[in-house]
């Protein structure tokens, strides 16, 4: 499979996977869409109308979290351990640790690798 570029990886989050929580993202899907979330909530932050970042950030929870889910089960962890974002800071750490790891290899309970 190709690498993913910043389009791809929003494409596939917003349009193709917008709450869907089963399979597997891989690290690049996920960077380039938190990259892209962080520029956009950036730019409505600027704007001299407040409600547009609010609106933004309720249309982008889902999919954000749903990717979040799918990035764990690419390294093999449940997306239930999302929830250590709960723990401050710790949860955080561990979190972006995990989010940075390989994708595990070959097939695991959540679907083919989706490198190969």
């Amino acid at each position: 499979m190709k690498n993913m570029s910043l389009v791809d990886a929003v494409k596939s989050v917003v349009v193709e996977n917008y709450a869907n929580f089963n399979g597997r993202a891989r690290r690049s899907e996920y960077w380039y869409y938190t990259l892209a979330s962080f520029i956009a909530g950036f730019i409505c932050g600027l704007l001299p109308i407040p409600f547009i970042a609010t609106l933004l950030s309720l249309a982008l929870f889902i999919p954000s979290l749903a990717v979040s889910v799918r990035r764990l089960h690419d390294i093999g962890k449940s997306g239930w351990m999302y929830l250590l974002i709960l723990i401050p800071i710790v949860g955080a750490i561990i979190l972006l640790v995990w989010f940075c790891q390989d994708s595990q290899p070959g097939e695991n309970k959540w679907g083919a690798n989706p490198k190969e």
